[in-house]
């Protein structure tokens, strides 16, 4: 809800679909059990990479609707869950 309500003060309006959810929740669960496990705070970490390039491009994208759904979420996080040494970044 933090992130809605951030990009909604640039006028873009994001969903998150159920499935969206429950793929963002398991790749972090994933990148804990094969890095150090810091619990929830890799859930904001994997959030805050996921949003990145929507929060930059929010001014442009003003009164824009962008629902996330599973495969959006693969698409961004894909080398994340995959590559251990970079999942180690993701702090």
């Amino acid at each position: 809800k933090q992130y809605t309500a951030l990009l909604a003060t640039e006028n873009v309006e994001i969903s998150f679909r159920k499935d969206a959810v429950e793929e963002i929740a398991g790749i972090a669960a994933t990148v804990n059990e094969k890095t150090e496990n810091i619990g929830a705070r890799r859930l904001h970490t994997v959030l805050e990479k996921l949003l990145e390039d929507i929060s930059f491009e929010a001014p442009e994208k003003k009164n824009g609707k962008l629902p996330i759904d599973r495969e959006y979420v693969r698409t961004k996080l894909a080398d994340i869950a995959k590559d251990e040494d970079l999942s180690r970044y993701i702090l």
